[in-house]
């Protein structure tokens, strides 16, 4: 049997180094953990002498992870989160096919908006058992699959292929090619004349290349915080936008969309998590209902993408 040595962390140090990287600091962390701060301290100071790096920048402000810390936490979410998960994958391995437990998810929000929900009511009626935990974040940098890399999710909905390489030790799955498209005023003579309304998600990765060829599209005079301002905007009389056909389902009558033609840019939407928590019973049941929700004739979308 393999024996722990002085250089393993436990589980009470790794929860300790998330603690104190979500609180921020030393005594907030003392506090949810019901511990006393020199007892917090005590623990960093061991977990960093066992691994050789400084985890935490100490200051009056808190605590800040370091690059080194920001790992460390990352993986000590992932391992306990594992520990979470050994007893429902014992019970099932012995005869007990149930998925039981929490499921984090991480999703953008158009996604979330038009994607996750029958999802989640297939989810729920399938397998009562899971508790589906969603936490709804931007899409721009490392986006959603940046939080299952960090442990704070499970599996995300996320989109793939853009010019953000995937973080290490992530498995992904591509589920659909959703196909970007111009919306506008309904009615408007001369669409492509108009202003163009933009937003930082806009995923630039997918359509640089596209969008430097077109020399009818302006710079942006209008920003918005997200698709929904955008397409509010736009519906309104406000300009013209470039958007992903998710971001335009359900649009009201008042806006137009026109196709942009056989070349037009595309990005490829699907699911994100770790080569670990892949075999999960939790994750494979929300896999298997994520899958059976997106139909083959992409009517969701307005398309036949």
């Amino acid at each position: 049997m393999a024996r722990t040595t002085d250089s393993d962390l436990g589980p009470p140090e790794l929860r300790v180094l998330v603690a104190v990287a979500d609180a921020g600091g030393f005594s907030a962390a003392a506090g949810t953990l019901g511990l006393t701060q020199s007892a917090v301290s005590h623990s960093v100071r061991g977990s960093e002498r066992k691994i050789g790096a400084v985890l935490f920048e100490r200051g009056r402000a808190g605590a800040r992870p370091t690059p080194a810390g920001e790992k460390a936490v990352a993986y000590a979410r992932r391992i306990l989160r594992l520990l979470d998960v050994l007893t429902a994958e014992a019970r099932g391995a012995a005869g007990a096919d149930v998925a039981e437990g929490p499921l984090r998810i991480a999703v953008f929000r158009s996604a979330a908006l038009h994607l996750l929900p029958p999802v989640l009511d297939r989810l729920r009626a399938r397998h009562p058992g899971i508790d589906p935990r969603v936490r709804i974040v931007r899409e721009v940098g490392r986006g959603s699959a940046g939080e299952v890399a960090d442990g704070k999710a499970d599996i995300a909905i996320a989109t793939l292929g853009g010019s953000v390489p995937l973080p290490p030790g992530l498995a992904a799955n591509g589920l659909f090619e959703e196909p970007y498209a111009l919306v506008y005023a309904a009615g408007h003579a001369s669409p492509r004349s108009l202003p163009l309304v933009d937003w930082a998600e806009n995923c630039g990765s997918y359509t640089r290349d596209w969008w430097a060829a077109q020399e009818w599209i302006p710079k942006a005079t209008v920003e918005a915080e997200d698709d929904g301002a955008v397409l509010s905007l736009v519906s309104g009389g406000h300009g013209m936008a470039i958007m992903p056909a998710l971001s335009l389902v359900g649009a009201p009558d008042s806006a137009e969309i026109a196709d942009l033609g056989p070349e037009r840019p595309t990005r490829q939407v699907g699911y994100v998590t770790t080569s670990q928590m892949a075999g999960s019973a939790v994750v494979r049941a929300f896999v298997r209902e994520l899958r059976a929700a997106v139909p083959r004739d992409r009517s969701f979308l307005g398309c036949d993408a």
